[in-house]
């Protein structure tokens, strides 16, 4: 069944459907207020990111009905120092504040919020969840990697080619980088979901901001790139030996999700202006996506920080994306990409209401 958006995230009315792979283990039912049914929210916390998502179920998937996102740099500095920054601490209590408060006000009665790299590395990761539930009341889990993995995969693998007997999917993030080997086969459960058949997993200790904090990200030479590459290389290289008996068919692509490929699919476009109902389920051919990879790495830190789909806040990281992705790319060679505007809070959501049996419920049925 395949993914529709009918709008853009954070807009009322957006529809997503998603696909989930059941047993990632039990949710927290930490309700706040009843209205008129019940209402799901999805927290990412990452490396980089801060994320919300909110939503009711309907009658083929789920609504949309509030969203929020910011950069809070939560690992900044983490890969030298080890701990998590007062001033990164601060930044990210705010914006957990912000989520609270919007789950407040939509009358969220189920959730689930989840905080991924930053915290597992971070020798404080435990004592800042603590501040977190005495600060805003938010009780935050530390997810493992696996967990993580499935996740990206649940929320992005109604974008695969169906027809495809295997694809590969990444999700490049703030401090790691998941990539799943998914099969074609698609399970239909009761119309309502999609299981994708992941045979193969890895988490890479390795993502945007670590590898520009190390490598550098302003000034990005065609050396500094290479270097970035031949790192994901290496890296990956014990999982593409695990995969060499599987097949990869006429069909074979890949499946990108995070601010690294949703750049590169606008900077294709042409976009002055970020649109994700033009970016999410978006097939980028190889030559497409080496143009595009090409003009952003022409770009100096300026002109990058001044774009309408990257701005100052992701100047000094999106190289870095881009490397993690061309040593996936070199890894696993495809004649195209999809990108995927969704990932962890959509997988998130499609769980917890598969737990809850809502599509099944008189409710759910007649959702619009």
């Amino acid at each position: 069944m395949p993914v529709d958006h009918e709008a853009a995230p954070g807009a009322p009315g957006a529809i997503a459907r998603a696909a989930m792979p059941p047993g990632l283990g039990e949710q927290p039912d930490l309700p706040i207020r009843r209205s008129g049914g019940a209402v799901y929210a999805a927290i990412d916390l990452g490396t980089n990111n801060c994320r919300l998502l909110i939503a009711r179920p309907s009658r083929e998937g789920f609504r949309i009905i509030d969203a929020f996102s910011r950069i809070v740099r939560l690992g900044e500095g983490l890969s030298t120092s080890g701990g998590l920054s007062a001033a990164a601490i601060s930044r990210t209590l705010a914006a957990l504040e912000i989520c609270r408060d919007k789950m407040v006000l939509r009358g969220v009665t189920r959730m689930r919020l989840i905080a991924t790299e930053a915290c597992r590395a971070a020798r404080n990761g435990e004592e800042f969840l603590s501040k977190v539930l005495e600060q805003t009341g938010l009780q935050l889990e530390i997810i493992d990697r696996r967990t993580e993995a499935l996740l990206a995969a649940a929320g992005c693998a109604g974008l695969a080619d169906p027809h495809a007997r295997a694809a590969l999917l990444f999700d490049i993030g703030g401090g790691s980088t998941e990539v799943v080997w998914l099969d074609g086969e698609i399970v239909q459960r009761g119309g309502s979901a999609i299981e994708p058949r992941v045979r193969n997993w890895i988490s890479l200790p390795i993502g945007v901001v670590s590898l520009a904090e190390r490598f550098g990200g302003k000034d990005v030479n065609a050396a500094l790139f290479e270097a970035m590459v031949g790192e994901v290389e290496t890296a990956l290289q014990p999982f593409v030996e695990s995969l060499d008996n599987e097949e990869r068919c006429p069909r074979f692509h890949l499946l990108g999700t995070s601010g690294t490929v949703t750049t590169l699919a606008g900077v294709h476009l042409g976009l002055k202006r970020y649109d994700r109902r033009q970016v999410d389920g978006l097939w980028m051919s190889e030559e497409e996506l080496f143009e595009a990879m090409d003009n952003l790495c022409a770009m100096s830190f300026e002109e990058r920080a001044a774009h309408g789909c990257i701005g100052m806040e992701r100047a000094d990281l999106v190289l870095a994306g881009c490397a993690i992705f061309e040593g996936i790319r070199r890894c696993f060679p495809a004649p195209r990409v999809r990108i995927a505007d969704r990932g962890l809070r959509e997988g998130i959501l499609m769980q917890m209401m598969l737990a809850d049996d809502v599509w099944k419920s008189p409710a759910a049925g007649g959702a619009t």
